[in-house]
């Protein structure tokens, strides 16, 4: 076990984590809710420092992040356990299992320690052009996922966080320095929604968009639209005039499709429900939404938010044509990607 970052000590003997807004207090031999990391003689480790449960080259679409280096490949790293409930978790075989008290991850699971330099040479031998820490929540093996993302920049890979952004602002300014990008999810524009369904809160996710935007990291949002919890035309009202103010007009929003998974059993978002979500957040003056988890070609494509010309093109959401020209519009020159 590595000792993690961001801890202080409290009264009997126990700890307070400082990694995500949780803040949890964590008695000796206890877990923090993330169930990795733990209290030992008082004092904070990290379970999974080193330790993928999944290790993958895919495309960056898949993250999804469609204004970042679209069609390039990213090798992908996930562990286990994550600091939310989500009673609709679609990686829920990893984000809801923690490890054994050994150590090791389990049975099904890799079990093979990994350094830093190791995971950033495998993504450098997959020929990908980034590496990306997803599947589960990234933030709660910070410790090493911070130091490969340093070693990535160095040579030359961009680097990638796929998160529900919960993870504190003293951490986050620490990682943005060595994070290119952030698909960041808002499940939803409600506390309650957040407190009922996630154990979490809105804010801090809100905050954390916002802050991670200043801080110069491309950012991404998505946001899993289940019928009936967060799919109301009023929350998405909400919701979208929050991207277009406190984001900015050009911050990509991708609504995504639910299906029955984990504890929830409602069924699949419809595709009129997708396109009613496209068409308010349009009409919020954001330039870039996307449709997600269903096939819908004319909604997963990239268009000049100028001209309104179709410069990227996917199928079934993989990047299949570029009609940009280092990131500009070929149709009238205006600059529709950073990042490209």
């Amino acid at each position: 076990m590595k000792e993690a970052m961001y801890w202080k000590k409290a009264d009997g003997g126990k700890v307070r984590c400082g990694l995500c807004n949780h803040g949890c207090v964590v008695a000796e031999g206890k877990r923090g809710i993330c169930g990795v990391r733990v209290n030992r003689e008082g004092k904070l480790y990290s379970m999974v420092y080193g330790k993928p449960s999944s290790a993958c080259l895919d495309p960056i679409e898949k993250k999804p992040l469609y204004n970042f280096h679209p069609g390039s490949e990213v090798f992908s790293y996930g562990t286990l356990g994550c600091n939310f409930r989500c009673a609709f978790c679609q990686n829920y075989s990893i984000s809801q299992t923690h490890p054994k008290d050994d150590g090791s991850l389990g049975a099904g699971l890799r079990n093979t320690e990994i350094t830093p330099a190791q995971a950033v040479q495998a993504a450098l031998d997959s020929g990908g052009h980034g590496i990306a820490w997803t599947y589960n929540e990234p933030t709660i093996w910070y410790e090493f996922n911070l130091e490969a993302s340093k070693m990535a920049k160095k040579k030359g890979l961009y680097t990638v966080y796929v998160t529900n952004g919960y993870i504190a602002p003293e951490p986050l300014k620490e990682l943005a320095p060595y994070m290119d990008a952030m698909n960041i999810d808002v499940k939803a524009f409600t506390d309650e929604f957040y407190k009922k369904t996630c154990g979490a809160r809105l804010e801090p996710v809100l905050r954390t968009c916002e802050t991670a935007m200043k801080l110069g990291i491309h950012v991404e949002l998505t946001t899993l639209l289940i019928p009936g919890e967060n799919d109301s035309k009023e929350e998405l009202d909400k919701l979208t005039k929050w991207v277009h103010d406190g984001c900015g007009a050009n911050t990509p929003l991708h609504f995504s499709r639910y299906h029955p998974d984990y504890k929830y059993e409602k069924p699949a978002t419809s595709e009129k429900s997708l396109l009613q979500a496209y068409k308010i957040a349009k009409n919020a003056g954001l330039e870039h939404v996307y449709v997600g988890n269903v096939y819908h070609a004319d909604y997963m494509d990239t268009y000049c938010p100028k001209c309104n010309a179709r410069v990227i093109e996917r199928t079934s959401m993989f990047f299949s044509s570029n009609r940009l020209k280092d990131g500009k519009c070929a149709q009238c020159g205006y600059q529709v990607l950073k990042h490209f």
